[in-house]
């Protein structure tokens, strides 16, 4: 057990799963039919792309990883932008602001979660504390407040930049 967490905090951080009823695809269909919307063959290749794996993305990402892809190219820059929107309204992706940029990150079938960022390569590591939840949940009904949702982004720099900056040699600058 670290000497920095008291000893009643779990070290379990990992964010473990959720049951989910439909494929996000077919979660964005019914979404779209309801809206009225047609499910076109940019739109389905895009849910695909974004679901195949899961990572933090931005839209330059996302339309530098369709242009290298096999057949998929064809999507245009609007359509994506049209179509990010389209899943967060879904419930399917969560939109965040880091660093003055638009992040996206899977919601649907993904238990609520917090991040650490790391101010100097970008990184977003997720981690769910039981702890946190329970404070959250303390505080609300100190307040009479119903919770519908939380997103915390804790700032700082992760354990490889940090270990990087150690290891280099110290500039004039670094004494400002």
């Amino acid at each position: 057990m670290s000497k920095d967490l008291p000893r009643d905090l779990s070290k379990d951080f990992s964010l473990g799963t959720v049951e989910v009823s439909s494929t996000p695809l077919e979660r964005f269909e019914e979404f779209l039919q309801s809206r009225g919307k047609r499910v076109t063959q940019q739109r389905r290749a895009l849910v695909e792309k974004i679901f195949k794996r899961h990572e933090h993305f931005d839209a330059d990402d996302l339309i530098a990883d369709l242009s290298f892809g096999e057949g998929d190219g064809k999507v245009s820059r609007p359509t994506v932008y049209r179509t990010l929107t389209e899943l967060v309204e879904a419930g399917l992706l969560r939109k965040m602001s880091i660093a003055g940029r638009a992040v996206y990150e899977h919601d649907y079938g993904y238990p609520q979660h917090d991040h650490l960022h790391c101010t100097q390569c970008n990184k977003l590591i997720e981690f769910r504390s039981e702890e946190l939840l329970a404070i959250r949940d303390a505080v609300a009904a100190e307040y009479d407040f119903r919770v519908t949702g939380h997103r915390l982004i804790v700032s700082g720099i992760c354990s490889e930049c940090s270990s990087t900056q150690r290891g280099r040699k110290r500039r004039p600058v670094d004494l400002i």
